[in-house]
């Protein structure tokens, strides 16, 4: 096993440190987060840290990079107080990935790239065509994290839409069968598998597939 110490990451140069340790941690969530401002300009912007934070109710958080720098998705959620959050799909990679480029205050990268804007139910927010899991949320709080100089939004699900190929029985989204991507570091793009699912593990009881 090769071993690199806090101190030798510290020292590496720039690209290869992001690289190393932003794929040390393992598969992350692939979502585009889609907002608008106050004028109505569409905003679309890749994020590889949405996390599940609670069911009920609903919460949902994500982190934002340093707003040293204009951040039109941070900008327009604390304005409107809503966003939206879709899953990204294989052919959805390229475009996905360019919504990563700092464009301008104001600009939309629903105009440079070929994703399409989709509204639903009377939401002003646009959600992302195509995409097969899409989730209209809230804006809760947010929390500065003072380590980093980042902030962690927290916010609450107000609908919920999806394939409903995907869905089983339970309730359980079986997101692979939308060709739902992940990332592995910031611009590694996989296709996940299901391998298998497991029931509630009970203490000493071995642990039983809901397949076999």
């Amino acid at each position: 096993m090769k071993h690199i110490s806090r101190d030798k990451i510290s020292q590496m140069e720039k690209i290869e440190r992001l690289n190393l340790i932003n794929s040390c941690t393992g598969y992350k969530s692939a979502n585009l987060i889609a907002t608008k401002s106050l004028d109505g300009k569409p905003n679309v912007a890749i994020f590889s840290s949405v996390t599940h934070l609670g069911s009920e109710p609903a919460l949902i958080g994500f982190i934002m990079r340093p707003t040293t720098v204009p951040r039109d998705t941070h900008k327009n959620i604390k304005e409107t107080g809503f966003f939206t959050v879709n899953h990204i799909t294989v052919d959805m990679i390229a475009d996905a990935h360019h919504t990563s480029v700092n464009y301008e205050l104001g600009i939309s990268e629903f105009d440079k790239t070929n994703l399409k804007e989709e509204y639903k139910n009377a939401i002003e927010i646009p959600f992302v065509k195509g995409s097969p899991v899409q989730l209209h949320c809230k804006y809760v709080n947010e929390y500065y994290i003072k380590e980093n100089d980042t902030i962690h939004i927290i916010a609450s699900v107000e609908n919920l839409f999806f394939d409903e190929t995907l869905r089983h029985e339970d309730g359980w989204l079986q997101i692979d069968k939308g060709n739902v991507i992940a990332l592995n570091g910031l611009d590694g793009y996989c296709l996940p598998k299901l391998v298998d699912r497991f029931q509630y593990a009970r203490k000493d009881k071995p642990s039983k597939s809901f397949f076999k």
